[in-house]
């Protein structure tokens, strides 16, 4: 079964969550050179060694993950200006309709309620639009600030899963947390609501 995801445009006060744009390419790579040392223990890699893929290979990239169904990948933007992303990928259907998640913020923007904002406007997309049923986020341990963004969206964690991803060159433990449709509610934006109380 192919689902071919569009791109959805997510907004919630300041906050912004959209796809990638053209436009982007300068404000992206700074983002992310800016934020190098910050993200680089958390962020998952390829333990084969490759060049990393230019701005255009990026859009390429996520344009063909939407529209094979296989993923998501957007931008955060806060009062214009971006700070980081947010993406589902893994995404299986069938018998499952499962999702996994990632998220970071830069590092001048951590701590502000950003980062479970994001998180629960896409997992809202997810769940209401794309028809997903349980969405699944894993956290390095050591990784704090993370685990205080599931806590924050009501996630269960589900348990420590060993050597599951290859984090700042070695393959590193992960805790999994689990997010099942109804958990927090019925009712379209039920994550939403619950991170924002309203």
């Amino acid at each position: 079964m192919v689902v071919r995801l569009d791109l959805p445009h997510l907004a919630y006060g300041d906050l912004e969550v959209r796809p990638l744009r053209r436009g982007d390419r300068e404000a992206w790579g700074a983002l992310q050179v800016d934020n190098d040392a910050w993200l680089r223990p958390w962020l998952a890699t390829s333990p084969e060694p490759g060049r990393p893929l230019s701005f255009r290979e990026q859009l390429a990239s996520v344009r063909r993950a939407a529209r094979d169904g296989a993923g998501l990948t957007l931008v955060v933007e806060n009062e214009g200006r971006l700070v980081g992303s947010v993406a589902a990928h893994s995404l299986a259907y069938g018998p499952l309709w499962t999702a996994s998640l990632g998220y970071w913020v830069a590092e001048g923007s951590a701590g502000r309620g950003i980062a479970p904002t994001a998180v629960a406007m896409l997992m809202d997309h997810l769940l209401d639009d794309v028809g997903i049923h349980r969405i699944e986020v894993e956290i390095r341990p050591e990784n704090e600030r993370s685990i205080r963004v599931a806590e924050k969206l009501g996630l269960v964690e589900e348990g420590r899963r060993r050597g599951l991803m290859y984090v700042d060159g070695m393959w590193r433990d992960h805790r999994s947390f689990a997010h099942v449709l109804g958990d927090l509610g019925r009712g379209p934006g039920a994550v939403l609501r619950h991170v924002t109380g309203r």
